[in-house]
């Protein structure tokens, strides 16, 4: 077996973690509107807070279970974190009761927020510092099919079996994929850490451009897939398009997303892709798509638009991780990767909230042209040349 495949083999246990925090993710969240309504009759208020609370967990608790990875290690972090979140799960699929969903909600996300970074410090351990773009762009792309497939997925199960199916369903893969970690994945021991880092050191750290540039590249990625999940669909089914075939635009995001992802990274790695070029590259052919749907809406440019931003993401959201991973010590991967999903999270959320609060008083083409500037501008901050230009600087 080359060292090649062999890093493959070692890090396919990581790919269906990643499947998993998506599917959990989007698979619940895409039916969960009329689960809630039909069962509590709830207002969009509670619908909101039954949505949000699987990202408030992960605000929350990903820089703790990061800085536990580097203490542990992160196989037993991700092993936890998925047992747990299928635990959550099947209880949710057992008890069936409608006002436990906020509940079984937020104890997903915290599960989650365990596997997740401690997932993506495995996956640059593993990489031993090289072809670190191809390694992430695998991981994404299967996370980039959690989300293409959520959706799709867990509408058919509820369609079939209410959430109970749904649920259990998500317990069984989370299972798996934890079964298939402990059994296949290499222990990866907690290395040395060197002496004791100071809030100056971590303050020093997390205002670096080692830190910031590809934290905020992630988040431009982040925001621009969750704006477009949300507002492509309504801007189709303003024309006149019915609620599947709007929703078609979300499937081609992230299937575009899945495809580019791996080919950004394996450039990357070869050199044939400059870091600073894939990630302005891609954070600009975004803004393109937002900007093509603001200034000529229209069912075709809506589709073009899904595509062009999905690719962007794809092409930006590998090379921030291999830049985030390369300028980070091994013993620390665990806490850099926890505090960037922050910004991650951030993005995700900010992001929508800025077109919609603009979208309201202005129309949803300026809330959409805003965000296409800002996109423009954090392409132009961009990414070093090459992974490890930036290093994380040294504690004082």
């Amino acid at each position: 077996m080359t060292t090649a495949a062999g890093s493959r083999a070692r890090t396919a246990p990581l790919l269906l973690a990643g499947f998993t925090t998506a599917f959990g993710a989007n698979g619940v969240a895409a039916v969960l509107g009329g689960a809630v309504h039909e069962d509590l009759g709830a207002a969009l208020l509670g619908l909101g807070v039954a949505l949000a609370v699987y990202d408030l967990a992960e605000v929350l608790l990903k820089p703790v279970f990061g800085r536990l990875t580097d203490r542990v290690g992160p196989k037993p972090v991700i092993v936890g974190g998925l047992l747990a979140f299928a635990a959550v799960s099947l209880l949710g699929a057992v008890l069936a009761v409608p006002a436990t969903v906020v509940a079984v909600r937020f104890g997903q996300g915290a599960a989650a927020s365990a596997f997740s970074p401690a997932s993506s410090a495995a996956v640059a351990r593993l990489s031993g510092g090289k072809r670190l773009g191809g390694a992430f762009g695998r991981y994404g792309s299967w996370k980039s099919l959690g989300y293409a497939l959520g959706p799709l997925l867990g509408g058919v199960l509820a369609s079939l079996g209410g959430s109970p199916l749904l649920l259990g369903a998500l317990a069984l893969v989370a299972a798996v994929a934890a079964a298939w970690v402990a059994l296949a994945l290499p222990a990866l021991p907690p290395l040395p850490r060197g002496r004791r880092s100071t809030v100056a050191d971590l303050l020093r750290r997390r205002t670096s451009p080692s830190f910031v540039r590809p934290v905020a590249l992630l988040a431009a990625g982040a925001g621009s897939t969750a704006t477009a999940a949300g507002f492509l669909p309504a801007v189709a089914r303003g024309l006149g398009l019915p609620l599947p075939a709007a929703t078609a635009a979300v499937t081609v995001l992230a299937i575009a997303s899945a495809v580019m992802q791996p080919i950004a990274g394996r450039a990357a790695d070869a050199g044939r892709l400059p870091y600073r070029a894939g990630a302005t590259g891609g954070a600009l052919l975004a803004a393109a798509g937002f900007a093509s749907v603001a200034l000529l809406p229209s069912v075709l440019t809506v589709l073009v638009a899904a595509l062009a931003i999905g690719a962007g993401v794809g092409l930006l959201t590998p090379l921030g991780f291999a830049a985030l991973a390369a300028a980070t010590p091994a013993e620390r991967l665990g806490s850099t990767m926890g505090d960037a999903e922050i910004g991650r999270e951030l993005g995700d959320a900010g992001a929508p909230t800025l077109v919609g609060l603009l979208a309201a008083p202005l129309g949803v083409p300026v809330g959409l042209g805003a965000l296409a500037l800002l996109l423009a501008v954090a392409g132009l901050v961009g990414l070093p040349a090459r992974a490890g230009e930036y290093t994380e600087p040294p504690a004082a």
